[in-house]
């Protein structure tokens, strides 16, 4: 896989656009942080937000419907040639995730032509796991798309893939209570491979970013200022949103700090390009070497 850097620089853009950018953003625990900064920042005010399912979001942006937004790796590999990636800002892992997970009632040997349950929210999440099942583990399971509730998900199969917040509930609470074992996917690959995870990347659509390339890097910039704020107020985030989610501060705090990656660097790059190696070809949409387009930020890439 290749990376470039696309334009326009900051500044050429065509002119202003009469209504807000639309924007994506991930309806999970994992992106609160980027909310809570937009909004601190002042910067949600010239966003037209769209919260939804990482799945329901990347369509909206293949479609046209979002001008910008978080994508699942494997939509955004699919449709690279439309799409031109935000750098050093992204959603993903370098070591245990606790948010993206396989739930098993047995070993994992043991899944071999058995059922498995999958999550109907995320698609990276599931290409994961039957790529790590399949070359790391030496199972064929067979999938079967599921709603994400883990009880029923269980019933129905001996093992399950959730991820997002049915996850994070599956890994803390209720896996212990009924005794399952939890594989992170997230530390199976670095296992694995010894590089980090990148589940979704943020883009701009090519066409949008052609007629309002300023607006395209002062959306990216927000992005990177409601990071950097989050980080700065980690404390009291992380005791507001306990407030109203099943996990106390503490938890919070240590999926934040320690689970999650919020960046796109070198290694997050080698990263998607090992996993582009790996299952890119035939039948996926879009051959193991895929061209990635980053947005010129004027920086080095």
């Amino acid at each position: 896989m290749t990376a470039i850097t696309e334009g326009p620089p900051a500044g050429r853009g065509l002119g202003p656009v009469a209504t807000r950018p639309r924007v994506g953003h991930i309806d999970f625990l994992n992106c609160l942080p980027l909310f809570w900064g937009l909004a601190r920042t002042g910067s949600l005010l010239d966003l037209d937000l769209h919260k939804d399912t990482p799945e329901r979001l990347s369509d909206a942006l293949v479609r046209g419907d979002l001008d910008i937004g978080p994508i699942s790796v494997m939509e955004y590999l699919r449709n690279a040639d439309d799409l031109v990636v935000l750098p050093d800002i992204a959603v993903g892992a370098d070591g245990p995730v606790m948010s993206c997970l396989l739930v098993s009632k047995v070993p994992l040997a043991d899944l071999d032509g058995v059922p498995v349950a999958c999550t109907t929210t995320s698609r990276t999440s599931v290409r994961l796991a039957e790529l790590l099942l399949t070359d790391a583990v030496g199972v064929r399971p067979e999938y079967y798309a599921c709603p994400p509730d883990l009880p029923a998900m269980m019933a129905g199969a001996p093992a399950a893939v959730v991820i997002g917040d049915a996850a994070l509930r599956a890994s803390l609470l209720d896996a212990g209570t009924f005794g399952f074992e939890v594989h992170d996917l997230g530390e199976m690959w670095r296992e694995w491979t010894g590089l980090p995870f990148v589940f979704a990347v943020f883009a701009a659509r090519r066409d949008f970013l052609a007629a309002n390339a300023e607006l395209v890097h002062e959306v990216h910039e927000g992005f990177l200022a409601s990071r950097t704020l989050f980080l700065a107020e980690i404390d009291e985030v992380c005791h507001k949103a306990a407030r109203w989610a099943e996990f106390d501060a503490t938890t919070l705090k240590r999926y934040y700090m320690s689970a999650l990656d919020f960046s796109l660097g070198d290694r997050q790059l080698a990263g998607l390009s090992e996993f582009a190696r790996r299952v890119g070809g035939d039948g996926a949409g879009f051959p193991p070497d895929v061209l990635i387009r980053l947005l010129d930020t004027g920086r080095a890439a």
